[in-house]
């Protein structure tokens, strides 16, 4: 009997002061037209939660999935905050992961944006249109629709705002992090509690607690970028596969049909399940993937 499960190898390489740690699938047939998928991860996860996905997706497809800057096995520069270097924003992880895209040499990609890979993504994308294949998103907001009132309550534009600096520090705390993974699942007993007590061991590592927060409170600078971002998918049309988990208490199921206004040939795809729509919906949501990057590959 043999396993429909794939090798996944672990590697990193060096880009500018950061050792950027990924994970990568080689799919059997070495001669697949399908460019690349980069999975690009989330709060306060790692690629360690794509694992699932490679696995079962990585004989057919390339999978390149990379920790982010002070993010998992990756190394974390000393946050500016903290008299270091590095700029922990969302503008500062773009230029990190454009950087690492340039280094392997990839000229074309699926992205996979979820989550914090939403404006991550969406940056490179609108510096590299050239870049994008397609599109995979994932409970990754481009929309003020999307925005939940928890959610606008974080982003206040008042950076001072003691209130929400104590919510945001909130969330990296043990319960902060379980809430993230647990509301909005159907099936609680299905999300693994391994993957969110490992997310806060990451945390709880010297020196990575500040680029956390300094990222919290950069996100707010993703909002004025909306518009920009919306012209972009627009203007490019890229091919979207759209899989949501409509229980998110962040970003709501209207965001995700938001999209469509935008690409009208997006298949959308609403979930059952919370914000990590992979620990709870990962066989439908492989097969999703599966039949949108084989139907690129076909045009």
């Amino acid at each position: 009997m043999t396993s429909s499960f794939h090798e996944i190898t672990h590697r990193r390489l060096t880009v500018g002061n950061v050792e950027i740690f990924y994970r990568e699938t080689h799919p059997k047939d070495v001669a697949s037209p399908s460019p690349p998928i980069l999975l690009l991860h989330g709060f306060p996860s790692t690629s360690h939660q794509y694992r699932g996905l490679m696995e079962r997706l990585g004989g057919s497809f390339r999978m390149i999935a990379p920790d982010y800057p002070g993010f998992g096995q990756s190394t974390a520069p000393l946050s500016k905050t903290d008299g270091g270097t590095f700029e922990y924003t969302f503008d500062s992880l773009s230029r990190s992961v454009e950087a690492f895209i340039d280094t392997l040499g990839l000229t074309r990609v699926i992205l996979y944006i979820f989550d914090f890979g939403a404006p991550v993504g969406m940056r490179i994308a609108n510096r590299r249109p050239e870049l994008i294949a397609g599109l995979i998103i994932q409970n990754g907001n481009c929309y003020d629709a999307g925005l939940s009132a928890a959610a606008r309550r974080l982003m206040s534009p008042r950076s001072d705002d003691p209130a929400v600096t104590a919510e945001l520090a909130g969330l990296l705390t043990p319960e902060g992090v379980r809430f993230q993974y647990m509301t909005g699942a159907s099936r609680p007993e299905r999300i693994a509690p391994d993957n969110y007590d490992l997310d806060f061991h990451y945390i709880e590592q010297p020196g990575r607690k500040q680029p956390q927060l300094d990222l919290l409170l950069d996100y707010k600078s993703n909002l004025p970028l909306y518009p920009q971002w919306q012209e972009w998918l627009r203007t490019n049309l890229p091919p979207a596969l759209i899989v949501w988990g409509k229980n998110d208490p962040f970003f709501t199921a209207a965001g995700a049909q938001a999209y469509l206004d935008d690409l009208p040939n997006a298949h959308l795809q609403l979930l059952d399940t919370g914000h990590f729509a992979l620990e709870e919906c990962l066989p439908q949501i492989a097969s999703l993937i599966g039949h949108f990057v084989a139907g690129l590959s076909n045009k």
